[in-house]
């Protein structure tokens, strides 16, 4: 298959069951609204080794906010669900309570699964916390030394999809780079979807498992790491001298194949782009298949 001139192989990514929760971050302006999301969204590329896996979903209007002020609403994803509620404390407390004049909401008020992570974090006030309520919400407003910290009482758990992935394959490491810079921007703000990695790029894919260091449980996937031509049997074309790899979890199957169709169609837009797959591990990861070609119609 063919998408823009560039090769697609006939190929799937495999997925995995996440759970998900949506914070809505705002501020005083967007700047400190984003300054507060980032913070909140470290250290959040990989389960295999990182808390949790989060990324900014996208920018709020003002009229998108409980508050009415600058918003950034963040995905934060685990395959635990108590993993994740411990993360939506954490994440929340020291994150976004800490930053200048933040607010924290919940962004999944339709889910029935819920986490009381405000409640638990109204203890900082230690007593002098109270309830009050923002646009029909239960909220807490805790006092900090700046005015109070506005924190919404329970957060949305839903059920999600992690690692939809495609591997952009470029003749050097510019246009591979530019293919990839433009695949994270055809998903910025979209919505119901994040890009958990640097810059929403992965420059080091992984394998499950090892072949020689038995004790890890991911390391580098040798086949596709073009620096090993000649020394191991390498999955790429003989003109491909840099890979990167864009990994996408989201709400639903639905949106992630969504998200994945539009990052082929720009990257396949970049001179140089020489071949786009994806990554699939013997159903060793998970239990969804998204095959390149269904998303579209061939």
């Amino acid at each position: 298959m063919f998408v823009n001139g560039v090769e697609v192989e006939d190929t799937y990514c495999e997925c995995f069951d996440v759970y998900v929760s949506r914070v809505i971050v705002t501020a005083y302006n967007h700047c400190l609204a984003e300054t507060a999301a980032i913070e909140m969204t470290g250290f959040a590329t990989s389960v295999i080794m990182c808390p949790a896996e989060a990324g900014i979903e996208r920018k709020l209007g003002f009229e998108e906010t409980p508050d009415g002020r600058a918003g950034i609403s963040v995905l934060i994803c685990h395959p635990s669900k108590k993993t994740l509620q411990n993360q939506l404390v954490a994440r929340i407390g020291q994150c976004v309570l800490t930053a200048p004049t933040a607010n924290a909401f919940d962004g999944l008020s339709e889910a029935e699964e819920r986490f009381d992570a405000g409640n638990k974090l109204r203890y900082f006030g230690d007593g002098f916390e109270r309830e009050v309520e923002v646009s029909g919400r239960k909220c807490w407003a805790i006092p900090v030394m700046e005015g109070d910290f506005i924190v919404e009482n329970d957060f949305g758990i839903v059920k999600g999809v992690a690692g939809g992935n495609i591997f952009i394959m470029g003749e050097n490491q510019p246009s591979a780079l530019s293919a990839a810079i433009a695949a994270v921007d055809a998903v910025r703000n979209m919505g119901g979807v994040i890009t958990p990695f640097p810059g929403g790029i992965v420059a080091s894919g992984s394998k499950v498992g090892a072949n020689k260091y038995k004790f890890l449980k991911a390391t580098t996937n040798e086949r596709y790491a073009p620096t090993l031509r000649g020394k191991v049997e390498l999955e790429i074309p003989e003109n491909v001298k840099a890979i990167y790899e864009i990994v996408i979890n989201g709400l639903n199957e639905e949106v992630v194949k969504e998200a994945i169709k539009r990052c082929i169609l720009s990257a396949t837009r970049i001179p140089g782009v020489v071949k786009i797959s994806a990554g699939n591990y013997g159903g060793k990861l998970g239990k969804y298949k998204i095959y390149l070609s269904d998303l579209f119609g061939q």
